[in-house]
């Protein structure tokens, strides 16, 4: 939870975040019947000014396309959609789930805030699915989520576009839920909870219907990572070149704020 390098989705993270799932689903294990539910809300965000999170770790993404290694990618896109799907059905256990947005969110840092049943931005943060400009797309929930949101057209417009976009205008396409001012992300979420704690049984209940109406199974993002590994080992040297150097310009970036930071 505290990368050294870009905030990207490592491996280590990706251990982070499925011991944190983990942990939820066993507080629900051992909870008494009883008893009101451990817990109500999930918030995902980031502690990193400026960044929630730059998507998939891209000098692994190149190393595994040079070494032909299918396994190493698909093995990495599954640990990915493990999480994604809890945090996209409430855990199976009518959670509801907010993205804390504050920063950039590009790749699958934008593909995990659209997991969330709730996104909070605030103004001027940057999206975006860049893959497309190296010749590849987002595999790991992309379309699926989107497809739930503004439908499969706009979709497939918003992810072949690579454009970047912002909280005002994700929120007016009915992507972003709740607009923040600039810094006032934490607060607007803690009246967001507060709200949703007035009417959380109605709120349940209509994303309860909503897994009915359009549900994400977990078969339809793994077949879609599966499409993903076949399109990466097909990226031809020019494109990972392209990969090489947004993962070399997201490292500079990062470097450069550590240094004002310190």
């Amino acid at each position: 939870m505290n990368p050294a390098d870009a905030p990207s989705f490592t491996p280590g993270l990706l251990r982070d975040l499925k011991s944190y799932t983990d942990a939820i689903h066993e507080s629900f294990r051992t909870a008494d019947a009883d008893e009101p539910a451990p817990l109500t809300h999930s918030v995902l965000c980031s502690r990193l000014p400026g960044v929630f999170n730059l998507g998939g770790d891209l000098d692994r993404f190149a190393h595994w396309i040079r070494e032909r290694d299918r396994e190493a990618l698909r093995t990495y896109a599954y640990a990915c959609i493990d999480v994604l799907h809890d945090n996209a059905i409430g855990f199976g256990h009518s959670v509801l789930t907010i993205a804390l947005v504050q920063g950039d969110a590009l790749g699958g840092g934008f593909e995990t805030a659209l997991s969330c049943q709730m996104i909070v931005a605030e103004r001027g943060v940057k999206f975006g699915l860049p893959e497309i400009l190296f010749n590849l797309f987002p595999g790991m929930g992309a379309l699926s989520l989107l497809a739930r949101r503004i439908g499969l057209g706009q979709a497939e417009k918003l992810v072949m576009s690579g454009q970047i976009f912002t909280a005002e205008e994700l929120h007016a396409m009915g992507v972003v839920q709740v607009l923040a001012e600039p810094g006032d992300g934490v607060a607007e979420t803690h009246r967001l909870i507060a709200r949703n704690m007035r009417r959380r049984n109605g709120l349940s209940a209509i994303y309860k219907a909503s897994q009915r109406v359009w549900p994400l199974p977990y078969e339809e993002l793994r077949d879609i990572v599966d499409i993903w590994v076949d399109a990466a080992l097909a990226v031809d040297p020019a494109d990972l070149r392209k990969m090489e150097r947004l993962s070399s310009a997201q490292d500079k970036r990062m470097s450069v704020k550590v240094a004002a930071e310190a």
